[in-house]
């Protein structure tokens, strides 16, 4: 095991990624065709983005504000986003069949608010995520957390069935509340679940150096939404993250908490896919929501 008494914090970050085999995301033009197909499916194959957009929060929360009626606060924003992460009830239950999306199935679950949230399971079988067709699969990975291990044996599970059948798993940091959000703790929370095969890693923004956690991370990265705040600071997040590397986003209370969820969507996709800057982002917000 490597000497852990000489642990050196890295610092050439710099340069931009490179991609194998003409695949428009780094570090996976290796995979076979079914894999690429799904993961073209979330990332749009033009630009190599992705606009998620996230609604899986009842299960472990139930029905927060925004998502009582997933029928009727979900389902007329599905057109504008290019990957869908929830639940398979909730696919099963609202989601059309010909909506034609990515679907990033939630694939761990167990406890509730009430509980320990890192102490999951795996609660999706492979065979049913095959017959759902998703295109991914989304497991917590809680680094530094009480159930660390369980969480990347979760992950590592789901890689390995995901690999057999053509399926790219998606790993999302779970920070706790007393631990330190910075680039040097999401470097090492990015990092680990790419070495151990995920596909593609969802994190959050961090305002120094998350340049160097999408530059050290050989898989896409793209940024969790978090607590819903004012829509011009969610657009400035987002752009500043894609300047800074990341993939896209995936973002879910600062999309259905909004007065105008239809409005910060489109304005989320001005600034992911045509490269709008924030301002002129809030004004198309602004245009769209009267």
């Amino acid at each position: 095991m490597a000497d852990l008494d000489d642990l050196r914090e890295g610092t050439n970050f710099a340069g931009p990624a490179s991609t194998a085999s003409g695949f428009h995301l780094k570090g996976l033009g290796g995979q076979d065709w079914g894999m690429r197909s799904r993961l073209s499916r979330i990332f749009d194959p033009t630009d190599g983005k992705t606009v998620m957009l996230a609604f899986d929060h009842g299960y472990f929360q139930g029905p927060t504000s925004g998502l009582e009626r997933l029928d009727r606060s979900i389902v007329p924003l599905i057109p504008q986003a290019d990957a869908l992460m929830l639940t398979r009830g909730a696919l099963r239950t609202t989601i059309p069949a010909e909506c034609g999306k990515g679907i990033v199935l939630r694939a761990s679950g167990g406890p509730s608010v009430l509980k320990d949230l890192s102490d999951e399971e795996i609660t999706v079988s492979i065979d049913d995520a095959v017959r759902l067709d998703a295109a991914a699969l989304a497991v917590q990975v809680f680094i530094g957390g009480e159930n660390e291990t369980k969480s990347i044996k979760n992950m590592s599970t789901l890689v390995d069935q995901g690999q057999a059948a053509g399926i790219p798993v998606l790993a999302v940091t779970a920070v706790g509340r007393d631990m330190v959000r910075d680039a040097r703790y999401f470097r090492l929370a990015t990092r680990i679940p790419a070495e151990l095969g995920a596909g593609f890693v969802k994190t959050y923004y961090v305002e120094e150096g998350f340049e160097s956690i999408t530059s050290s991370c050989p898989v896409p990265i793209i940024i969790a939404g978090g607590k819903k705040v004012a829509e011009r600071e969610a657009l400035t997040v987002a752009y500043r993250a894609i300047q800074d590397g990341a993939a896209g986003v995936d973002m879910g209370r600062n999309v259905f908490q909004s007065e105008h969820p239809s409005a910060m969507l489109a304005a989320i996709r001005g600034v992911v896919h045509d490269s709008l800057k924030p301002d002129e982002a809030y004004e198309l917000f602004e245009q769209l929501s009267h």
